[in-house]
Parts: structure tokens; C-alpha cells; sequence
């Protein structure tokens, strides 16, 4: 996969500054991904994060291709799902049909960002035994689906 010129993705509110992008590694079962900053629009400070994992595996489908995280002063604007739906672009130009976000059934906020970026939730699903977030302790995430084609 090539990395494509996402330098910037400008919106109404925020902006995404692409800060670096991180090859696939197929023998860890990782996808190529860009690591975004957010900001206000046309500023420079850092309010946030967000990354897209470019491609499909089942690892993906129990950790998302996209996760975002708001720092604690600007939480409470939709920033989030105001990056999610900006970094659909770069979904799209890569030629993605569809996003996958998940987050534990009881991070509410995670899950209003989900509904307001537009995704669907797909289904709840027990975590296997063998997956890395289980091991931590996580048994559960909720499954959110965003079509692009």
C-alpha cells in the first residue's frame, strides 16, 4: 500500500494535521495507518488525536480502524466525530466500503461519538479468549459500522 498526500484535511471546526503515518507489518497482522492531530480550525495547537488503520483483518473488527481521543479541555464540542466523519476521506480514497469503531459497552461518550459520527451499532461481542484487549481485561466491546459505498 502507498501512503496517499493527507497533509491536511480541513473542516468547519477543527483541522487534521497528518503527524506521522506507520507501515503494515504482516507478520504482527498490522495495517498501514495514519496518526493525525486535531486542531481548531486554521490553528496549530494540538486539541486531540486520531488514526485510520488502512485495510481489513479480525483483529480490526474487535479494535476498530479508528481511534480518536480529545484532550479533557475541548471534550463536549463533538470533536471527535466531527475528525471521524473528516477522515472518511482518506478511507474513501483508499477505497474502503466500510469503517469499523469499537469501544467498551460502558464508555458512554465513545459510544455518543460513534452514533454522532453517523456509525451504527452492528452488535455487542464477548472478546476471545486469545485477543490481546482481552488479556488487559477488556471482555467486551460494542461494534460500530460506518458504510462508505
Amino acid at each position: 500500500m502507498r501512503f496517499l498526500d493527507f497533509t491536511k484535511i480541513t473542516g468547519e471546526e477543527i483541522d487534521l494535521i497528518l503527524h506521522k503515518t506507520v507501515p503494515g507489518n504482516v507478520e504482527m497482522d498490522w495495517v498501514p495507518t495514519y496518526h493525525f492531530d486535531i486542531t481548531l480550525h486554521n490553528q496549530t495547537e494540538r486539541i486531540g488525536e486520531i488514526d485510520i488503520r488502512i485495510g481489513y483483518n479480525q483483529q480490526l473488527y474487535y479494535g476498530g480502524q479508528i481511534g480518536y481521543q480529545v484532550d479533557e479541555a475541548y471534550r463536549g464540542h463533538h470533536y471527535a466525530a466531527k475528525a471521524v466523519r473528516l477522515i472518511q476521506q482518506v478511507a474513501e480514497a483508499h477505497q474502503m466500503e466500510e469503517l469499523i469503531i469499537t469501544c467498551n459497552p460502558d464508555n458512554f461518550a465513545s459510544r455518543k461519538t460513534c452514533e454522532y459520527a453517523g456509525a451504527e451499532l452492528k452488535e455487542i461481542v464477548d472478546l476471545p479468549p486469545d485477543n490481546d484487549m482481552y488479556q488487559r481485561g477488556e471482555k467486551q466491546k460494542c461494534i460500530y459500522k460506518i458504510s462508505l459505498l
